[in-house]
């Protein structure tokens, strides 16, 4: 035995493991910038001169490079990359039709057929619906019982990817109010635009006007016998609001054009289509102008004006104007929103608002949306969001009214709701209202809430135990319907354990947590954690922590199905929902902007430390995650701390801010100065140059293995992406076990849902490699 033994010995003595892939170096080219008595060096500008020839020769080269080394990197993960797009994409729901959504006397809804990527646009009268009851869409739109063919096919989108570039990519879709006329804009690849369409919903074909360029909104008009539609200038910004009749042979007519390059425009219709309001904002003032939907020449009316940047929409009811809108009150900044009102022929020479509802900061109005006999709000208390409704119209007589007096009626929810959204509510004469209810532990319900009766129905959900989506098209006697709590003076009641096992709740399996993180000025920060029952004392626990904080955005806590293959591999998944963000007031957004940037990046930094201090997730397996201005947040955090983390995914990441915000390839807006400040302002400047993650990359310092997604078509450039991993690995100690990969990809992939899946797998691949190496 002994001979085996030794030759075997000296086998393993002279094996030499093969060397790690070697990562690429990007060209140089060393230009020097001067702003504002600073001076700095960029030896990667080149990349974002995509009008250079030469510049973008080198670029394609560059990013070859990079895909082989990505692909050197994982290519000894293959098996687990696999085995994840399989879980993933077999999680994703077959059937992505969506529940019928009743307008009148038709039922809207899109639905794919076998085989074809995009989905058709289809309804079918309510009446011979009834008929017809399933949990899935009948093949083809034929009632077998009837023997009818009762659906009606509106818009094919498969069809729309041939005209379009290869994909159908929809940004605005509005149905008119006679169901005539469906105005959509799709994206045009090779000219980088949305272009507007009208097609005639009994004919199927599309009309000849208006087909319109750069367009950014649009509303019906004339009970849809006209459309007024707004569209860009070269800058991308909303500046020109044209009318166009249907069927008409006449030019199009420019009703507004705003010349200021600092404002902005914006159109909607009012919910019973009455009006059409038109909101002009920059940021030192906002406007808004009212528009008779029934004679759109007659010209615009101010109705409203502030001297600030404000949120403002306005809904019509029984001859009254509301109006609600976080616009500052007496010169003072408010922190949420109010409802004002206002009678719509007000003759005085200075238009009279009045405020309906008392303030009482403990319970703050999110959102509200008016029907006929109906008013459905969005309210938050404490941390607790919550959804309620109250009678039309309110008892005026004696000023204001106390929102806690009135008669509310509150559905009862599952338990750690997270987000509730407004769906497509378009029937201003219906008690029937859609709304969205997301949890971290719940896939998302799709819930229709009768306003008269107080019962509500789950018409949409995917259950993930049994991995198939309810979908209700008609009347079912199988479908989940719950009356709400009727509460007058007592607060509301959370459903009960049982009525979480109705809302798909999947708590019992996976547990959801909330801390308040003081960060470093002694402010608490909420900490979302989710993580499996199964795996709750499992030591040395990997974990990712999910931040975004800007532009007043609620952090997407929402259950994904594709976490679920972290969680049940023991991974902590974690949520800060840092200043900057939304859901805690205009203070919480304002107070992570411009000159406060670092209050985001240092209440990350804080949420991080807690896990790892907390023995929540293990000292050297946290992760990081983060998306678009998301990406910043995470990246500004590494360069502070870089050894707080093992690992990090940037996902169309915003990393090279100094030079974005001063020389922008791609039109940037006011809100994105408003957001991340003015380089002309020198606070502001100042500011900018000590967060930008391309311009604060520490010297010979380790930092974590890094995954840096990018995009051809997004609004953060990909020479943002490939500037930061190029200077990363120039300054940065290189360390094999601990890469930085930059990968690319040139579809829009929230359209498509394989690439959607192997994205999501190769991200979950890469950080489960990087801790386990």
């Amino acid at each position: 035995m002994r001979p085996l033994l030794r030759l075997a010995y000296v086998a393993r003595r002279h094996y030499k493991a093969a060397a790690p892939p070697t990562p690429p170096k990007a060209p140089k080219k060393p230009q020097k910038f001067s702003f504002n008595g600073i001076t700095w060096e960029d030896p990667y500008s080149w990349m974002s001169k995509v009008s250079d020839k030469v510049a973008m020769r080198h670029m394609d080269v560059y990013m070859e490079q990079e895909e082989k080394y990505s692909e050197a990197v994982m290519s000894d993960s293959e098996k687990l990359l696999n085995k994840l797009h399989f879980e993933m994409a077999s999680r994703m729901p077959f059937d992505l039709s969506t529940p019928p959504l009743r307008w009148g006397p038709w039922l809207y809804y899109r639905r794919v057929e076998e085989a074809k990527p995009y989905p058709i646009l289809c309804r079918r009268l309510a009446s011979l619906n009834d008929d017809f009851i399933s949990h899935k869409y009948p093949p083809a739109g034929f009632d077998f019982t009837t023997g009818k063919a009762i659906e009606q096919k509106l818009v094919d989108y498969n069809l729309e990817a041939e005209r379009f570039g290869g994909y159908a990519y929809e940004e605005l879709s509005e149905v008119s109010p006679n169901h005539q006329f469906l105005a959509y804009t799709m994206y045009d690849k090779e000219n980088d635009y949305f272009k507007l369409s009208v097609r005639n919903l009994n004919s199927g074909s599309l009309c000849s006007k208006p087909q319109a360029e750069r367009v950014s909104n649009l509303a019906w008009a004339k009970d849809g016998h006209a459309l007024l539609y707004v569209v860009t200038d070269q800058k991308m910004r909303p500046y020109r609001i044209y009318y166009s009749l249907i069927g008409s042979t006449d030019e199009d007519v420019l009703l507004l054009e705003e010349s200021d390059e600092s404002v902005h425009i914006n159109i909607r219709h009012t919910k019973d289509f009455q009006y059409v309001t038109v909101n002009t904002f920059s940021p030192t003032s906002s406007k808004v102008f009212l528009i008779n939907a029934a004679e759109p020449l007659s010209g615009l009316k101010l109705v409203w004006e502030c001297d600030a940047i404000a949120h403002c929409t306005i809904e019509h009811h029984q001859g009254y104007l509301y109006l609600f809108t976080d616009a500052p009150k007496g010169g003072q900044s408010v922190d949420y929103h109010y409802l004002l009102r206002s009678l719509v022929d007000d003759s005085s020479s200075t238009r009279k608002w009045e405020e309906v509802l008392v303030d009482d900061p403990d319970l703050i109005i999110e959102d509200v949306d008016f029907s006929d006999k109906y008013l459905a709000l969005i309210v938050r208390e404490g941390k607790k969001v919550q959804l309620c409704s109250v009678g039309l119209p309110l008892p005026f007589g004696k000023g204001s009214l106390k929102l806690r007096k009135l008669d509310l009626q509150y559905l009862s929810l599952p338990k750690h709701v997270c987000q509730i959204s407004p769906g497509p509510n378009y029937d201003f004469f219906s008690s029937v209202t859609r709304f969205i209810i997301s949890s971290p532990v719940m896939p998302d319900a799709v819930v229709d809430y009768d306003l008269a009766t107080g019962q509500w129905n789950i018409i949409q959900q995917q259950n993930m135990l049994h991995d198939r989506t309810r979908i209700l098209y008609g009347k079912n006697s199988a479908s989940i319907s719950m009356e709400s709590s009727n509460s007058k003076h007592s607060n509301p009641v959370n459903a009960s354990f049982e009525d979480d096992h109705l809302w798909n709740d999947l708590s019992e399996f996976y547990a959801c947590e909330q801390y308040e993180v003081p960060s470093f000025d002694g402010l608490f920060i909420p900490l979302t954690i989710v993580f499996s029952r199964n795996n709750k004392t499992q030591a040395k626990k990997p974990g990712i922590l999910h931040g975004h904080g800007a532009y007043g955005e609620l952090l997407d806590k929402r259950w994904r199905s594709e976490v679920k293959s972290l969680l049940d591999r023991g991974w902590v998944v974690a949520y800060a929902d840092v200043r900057g963000g939304g859901g805690y007031g205009k203070k919480w957004h304002n107070d992570g902007r411009r000159t406060k940037k670092h209050n985001s990046i240092n209440d990350y930094i804080s949420c991080a430390k807690f896990l790892i201090e907390n023995d929540i997730v293990h000292e050297n397996k946290l992760a990081g995650w983060g998306y678009s201005a998301g990406g910043l947040l995470v990246a500004s955090a590494i360069n502070r701390f870089p050894d707080l983390f093992r690992a990090a995914v940037l996902k169309v990441p915003f990393l090279d801010a100094t030079n974005t915000l001063l020389y922008p390839t791609l039109p940037l807006t006011a809100v994105d100065y408003e957001e991340f400040g003015y380089p002309g302002d020198h606070d502001d400047f100042l500011a900018i140059r000590e967060y930008s993650p391309y311009d604060n990359i520490r010297k010979d310092v380790l930092y974590p293995a890094i995954l840096v997604t990018s995009s051809f078509n997004t609004r953060f450039g990909v020479w943002e992406a490939a500037k930061w991993v190029a200077r990363v690995r120039d300054l940065s100690i290189y360390d094999p076990k601990r890469p930085i990969l930059l990968n690319l990809t040139t579809d829009l992939v929230e359209e498509n849902r394989y690439l959607q899946s192997k994205e999501s797998a190769l991200e979950s691949t890469f950080l489960i490699k990087m801790m386990e190496s």
